[in-house]
């Protein structure tokens, strides 16, 4: 099968603190309940990507990896990661605040749950005056944050317990005000969350293992109080506090940007108004591609029909014919996307 880019039917979750952004911004009809979440390119089972175009339409894309590792994820990806997609993308909508929250690392999903761990990094799409995020410790909560040894942790792990059962956690995060643009990597163990009026763009492994440490008090969708993960938060969490959260980067327009190079994944984004040709044959990876402003087109070369991506909405590139280009839509436009692959 001639393989092409992979557009893909919404996949939207309707959650507690979430709006109407995403909804309007693809759009789609309003939706009767608030959407957080859009999971753009998603392999996890619970929440599967349907393909929209071409000859594959109506296909998952668990089923198709499948069927085509090699060609889709790349031969060095799909053997690392045994023939599954390593990467789930979402765009998030932030009405009201998310839970302050953390994520395990490889070997602890691995020992508890059987799954990968979760790194993640968020790029601000839009955010209202004066809205912010929590990434990592603002003090420590340990005795000595230059050296956390195993008594230090345990002293730091009981501080985290109190304050969580205080409902005083907030007061030690590191707070962020935001704009659009900005960039931050979370690694798993690093304690976050995004606040209200914020919509951002989230690349992440594929993994949805998530333990909850403070949501406010407040009942979820079905009326019921939120289950919180305290102790397993209390394991999870890197306690070590750093001088700076934010991912600095110098945005170029009309150039490729580079915003994150982890041994997880590679994350550009690239500003054009001109057909810009990306080869990346040579990382032997899937590229995922989200449409921040303006549609654009990706051409898989001579003779083949373009693929139209529209703001608001993604495509996974195989890594068969990661040699592309890009095209603004419209005679005179301007296109901005993210980028998302697994460097070699």
């Amino acid at each position: 099968m001639k393989l092409y880019p992979l557009l893909f039917e919404p996949n939207l979750h309707p959650v507690v603190w979430g709006g109407d952004a995403i909804n309007a911004w693809k759009g789609l009809p309003a939706a009767p309940q608030p959407i957080g979440e859009s999971w753009e390119v998603s392999a996890v089972p619970s929440s599967v990507s349907i393909i929209a175009n071409g000859p594959l339409q109506g296909r998952d894309l668990i089923s198709v990896i499948r069927e085509h590792p090699e060609e889709i994820l790349g031969r060095s990806v799909a053997a690392e990661y045994d023939n599954q997609l390593p990467l789930l993308v979402k765009f998030i909508d932030a009405r009201r605040d998310l839970s302050i929250q953390v994520h395990p690392n490889d070997e602890m999903a691995a020992r508890l749950h059987n799954k990968r761990g979760k790194t993640e990094m968020w790029y601000v799409i839009d955010a209202k005056p004066g809205a912010y995020l929590y990434a990592g410790f603002s003090e420590s909560l340990a005795p000595d944050n230059s050296h956390i040894d195993q008594a230090g942790r345990e002293s730091a792990m009981d501080e985290y317990r109190r304050m969580v059962a205080e409902g005083t956690i907030t007061e030690v995060l590191a707070k962020h005000e935001v704009k659009a643009g900005d960039v931050f990597y979370l690694p798993a163990g690093r304690v976050h969350a995004i606040c209200s009026g914020i919509l951002l763009a989230e690349v992440q492994q594929s993994s949805d293992v998530t333990y909850r440490i403070f949501d406010y008090n407040r009942l979820g969708m079905d009326g019921q109080p939120r289950e919180l993960h305290t102790e397993l938060a209390a394991e999870a969490l890197n306690y070590h506090v750093e001088d700076d959260y934010r991912t600095a980067y110098d945005y170029q327009p009309e150039q490729v940007n580079a915003l994150i190079d982890s041994p997880f994944f590679k994350v550009n984004v690239v500003d054009l108004s001109k057909p810009t040709s990306r080869n990346l044959l040579a990382e032997d990876s899937f590229v995922i591609v989200m449409c921040l402003r303006g549609d654009c087109r990706i051409g898989v070369g001579e003779g083949t029909e373009e693929t139209l991506l529209r703001e608001g909405y993604s495509a996974l590139i195989p890594a068969a014919i990661a040699h592309y280009v890009l095209t603004p839509a419209q005679t005179d436009g301007h296109s901005v996307v993210l980028e998302a692959y697994i460097g070699q």
